[in-house]
């Protein structure tokens, strides 16, 4: 099967043994597998080829060695397996049911009314496998007027207020973050609700159906700073954490580039300012303390962005860690591909694909002392375990 560049496929991670069956595509659902596939889980990737789009789409998002693995799907689809099954085919639906008899988990982002018409709602894949956890990861939740509706990353940050914060920080047309953040953090609330599920059937026995709607779950992320005053006005509470908001949240530029710099602490404040050759700031009382210096952010900043231009990056970075002082630099996107830090604990490396020769993967973030991850299989072609369902 698959084997990894490594050639280790024995999962060593905390969640060895957990079998997923996963109807999910694109990347919310993906990325949540992804993460259960690297602690160990065996995820088992279904794909329907039938149609125009043969398999998961992002396949063929971006250009790859081989045309149907694409850079997205790479970074999302390790350490899982491909089969082939078109549940509307009365024989693949059969298999499909085949697998789901013994494993633990069943997960898709697949509409919940579509996957009843199939036959493989909740209540009928119960029949062959009673304590199945079921997690539907759903565009918005059951019982509103948007819940038959279709979701999407941009969808969802434009309903969720989102793509407004930009309105508030700049005071012209809203934006989408150039990232498919609603889709990666409803991800990760569906890797949570299906690791809580698996820990209650591990308690007790029992199987459950779980559902995790994308509007609601962005809007949750969204509004937890960013309800603001509106948590205690019933109407006219200004909302978004003024902090995050500001225009000039941003790196600053220095003599000769760009750093992040974060006093945090009342001692760090002070100190700042006085190696920035502005001793009197932190007695004005706009920034004294914390509740003044949150009301006034945006002078604040200016005067950090004012002292951030009078030295270079390194001369900043260097004298700022001495002092205790939270900065970091600024990089470039390139430039996080040869992060000293990144390097050091071997963040990117560099895999071997059978088809798609070598490629660049990252590792995975968490650390487990007892329970290491580790990558077994590199991204499979479409079909690659077919044989899994007696299928060629």
């Amino acid at each position: 099967m698959n084997d990894g560049a490594n050639g280790n496929t024995a999962a060593t991670g905390p969640l060895a043994g957990v079998k997923i069956v996963d109807m999910s595509s694109v990347v919310m659902g993906p990325f949540a597998t992804l993460l259960m596939a690297d602690m160990g889980a065996e995820v088992i990737k279904v794909e329907n080829e039938d149609g125009k789009i043969k398999g998961d789409m992002m396949r063929y998002a971006g250009e790859s060695p081989t045309g149907d693995l694409g850079p997205i799907y790479m970074a999302l689809n390790r350490n899982k397996r491909s089969v082939t099954i078109n549940a509307k085919n009365a024989d693949e639906k059969a298999a499909l049911l085949e697998l789901l008899k013994d494993c633990d988990i069943f997960f898709h982002n697949v509409r919940l009314a579509g996957m009843e018409r199939l036959g493989l709602g909740y209540e009928d894949v119960k029949v062959v496998n009673p304590d199945i956890i079921y997690v539907h990861c759903a565009g918005f939740g059951d019982g509103g007027p948007y819940s038959t509706l279709q979701a999407y990353d941009d969808l969802v940050q434009a309903a969720s207020g989102y793509a407004a914060l930009d309105q508030l920080r700049s005071g012209g047309a809203p934006a989408y973050a150039p990232s498919l953040i609603a889709d990666k953090t409803v991800g990760l609330f569906a890797t949570y609700a299906t690791l809580a599920a698996l820990y209650h059937k591990e308690k007790t026995g029992q199987g459950q159906f779980v559902s995790v709607p994308m509007l609601e779950s962005f809007t949750f992320f969204n509004m937890v700073e960013n309800l603001y005053a509106a948590t205690f006005k019933e109407e006219g509470g200004k909302m978004g954490y003024t902090r995050s908001i500001n225009p000039r949240r941003r790196p600053y530029p220095t003599k000769n580039g760009y750093i992040s710099i974060v006093p945090y602490a009342d001692a760090q404040w002070a100190r700042f300012f006085e190696i920035g050759g502005r001793p009197g700031v932190f007695e004005d009382p706009r920034f004294s303390t914390y509740e003044e210096r949150t009301k006034h952010t945006g002078e604040l900043y200016a005067i950090i962005e004012e002292v951030a231009a009078t030295k270079p990056t390194e001369e900043w970075l260097d004298i700022l860690a001495r002092e205790n002082i939270p900065a970091m630099r600024f990089n470039e996107m390139e430039n996080v591909l040869t992060d000293p830090h990144l390097e050091a604990v071997g963040f990117f490396e560099k895999r071997e694909h059978e088809l798609a020769g070598a490629y660049r993967a990252m590792r995975h973030p968490v650390t487990f002392g007892e329970t290491p991850v580790n990558i077994r299989y590199n991204p499979p072609t479409l079909g690659y375990d077919n044989g899994l369902i007696g299928k060629k």
